[in-house]
């Protein structure tokens, strides 16, 4: 609405056992006019310009997340489970910590461990706690309390970029 471009986002991502899939989501950044480095233009950072006035609200309250209802219904997600990443992104974190291509053996989640105890993070560093995170998930499968803590999520605004 206070952007140009289409109200739906499709990005490539790395799902379940490797698979590549196109998620989809409200669009809630600005089109970029130039085409500049694919793993930077992948990353949103805190406070990144190019998120829209709508887009602050739509990803604070994670409803920007809901098309992803359509990745569920073919198959390619689960309510819960690893975040994807975007698939040049997620190369790159293969490339950077080990173990990284493990956390495909589950399906990606709309929400999951990670994101209810961390947040949004990009940096290497902080994504090798992700990844931790995701393991334990994948290991003692909370969907229950993540369900739990993914309201109190969307009610808090908390971890949004």
């Amino acid at each position: 609405m206070d952007s140009k471009g289409p109200a739906l986002f499709r990005q490539k991502r790395m799902g379940y056992r490797g698979n590549i899939y196109e998620v989809y989501k409200f669009r809630t950044m600005k089109l970029s006019a130039t085409v500049g480095d694919e793993k930077e233009e992948a990353i949103t950072k805190a406070a990144d310009a190019r998120i829209t006035r709508l887009g602050q609200v739509l990803r604070k309250s994670r409803i920007d997340e809901l098309p992803q209802a359509i990745n569920i219904l073919r198959g390619e997600m689960n309510w819960i489970g690893p975040r994807p990443e975007a698939l040049v992104v997620s190369k790159w974190y293969e490339a950077e910590l080990p173990f990284y291509r493990y956390r495909h053996t589950d399906r990606p989640g709309i929400t999951g461990w990670a994101q209810v105890n961390q947040g949004h993070v990009a940096a290497v560093d902080d994504v090798l706690e992700k990844l931790h995170y995701d393991f334990y998930y994948i290991k003692n499968f909370l969907d229950v309390l993540i369900v739990f803590r993914t309201v109190r999520t969307m009610l808090t605004g908390f971890g949004a970029p």
